[in-house]
């Protein structure tokens, strides 16, 4: 028998998973990557073994230490919140899953995928016993090899357990609402909520700078540099993949291309396209086939 943890470096800026169904690693120190806005179409969780980390959610900073998880939801924008001095002795597990892998796993009886809906408070800290239990399964999932020999697929197997075990524990204690962070223990960024909801709100239109700063009541200048500096993307940037984000979600809702692009505030499908396939990697009709 032999036991390998799987490790990600630091300056591994990988932001896709490689295999189909879920990838599970360790992580020392403050991550290079992920410190502008970004999303996927996987869930996310980081639960923290040693130190502090911290992450900025939407319009929502959290402090991590020892012990807690944090949920990313898929196509949620969110970034590594950089504090200096804090971070270096950083040590987590991240946790990457797709949705057809936990559909799976639920097997109709209990949804898994539901702990990650409460975007008001994403992070969570649970009694000491359920978190050592949370944290028995995901280091046994972080282990590259555990079996050796005639039993071929044993860690398939054994894995899918875990993982099992893992999200329908974390579903319930989740669901109670007792263990997630309170409202004092997060920063919250009254701009990027604003922008956001702007956004939103008028997504299927044209969207101009001038617009948006005299929402937040802000110079233009000072607006454009501000948001770059707190979330690590332009302004423009932002509006696209917001602009993507609702693509993807009329995509799973069944809406055909052409409403979804319109729908989105994209201007032509050419530019919805182009946006599409260097976010994706593959066309809507694929991703619509694929997700």
């Amino acid at each position: 028998m032999s036991a390998k943890i799987k490790t990600l470096a630091a300056t591994d800026e990988r932001q896709y998973m490689i295999h189909e169904k879920f990838e599970v690693y360790e992580k020392h120190g403050a991550p290079i990557g992920a410190s502008s806005f970004h999303y996927h179409n996987f869930y996310e969780i980081i639960y923290v073994l040693e130190g502090e980390y911290s992450s900025l959610l939407e319009n929502q900073t959290y402090h991590l230490k020892k012990g807690d998880f944090l949920l990313i939801d898929s196509n949620v924008m969110h970034k590594y919140h950089y504090i200096e001095n804090k971070h270096d002795s950083s040590r987590r597990i991240i946790l990457w899953i797709t949705k057809n892998t936990l559909d799976y796993l639920s097997d109709n009886q209990m949804d898994l995928t539901s702990c990650f809906r409460n975007h008001d408070y994403c992070a969570y800290h649970f009694p000491l016993y359920y978190e050592e239990m949370l944290q028995g399964y995901l280091m046994k999932l972080v282990l590259s090899e555990l079996i050796e020999g005639q039993y071929t697929g044993s860690k398939e197997v054994m894995d899918r357990g875990y993982l099992t075990l893992f999200f329908a524990y974390l579903n319930l204690l989740c669901n109670t609402g007792e263990y997630s962070f309170k409202k004092e223990e997060t920063i919250s960024h009254p701009l990027v909520e604003t922008v956001s909801s702007y956004i939103e709100e008028h997504i299927q239109s044209s969207i101009s700078l001038s617009d948006l700063a005299q929402e937040v009541h802000m110079s233009k200048y000072h607006f454009l540099r501000k948001f770059k500096e707190l979330t690590g993307v332009t302004v423009h940037s932002f509006i696209t993949n917001k602009r993507l984000i609702n693509a993807v979600a009329g995509l799973k809702a069944g809406k055909t291309i052409t409403q979804v692009y319109q729908e989105s505030g994209f201007s032509d499908y050419s530019s919805f396209l182009r946006n599409f396939k260097k976010t994706f990697g593959v066309s809507p009709g694929k991703y619509k086939d694929v997700y």
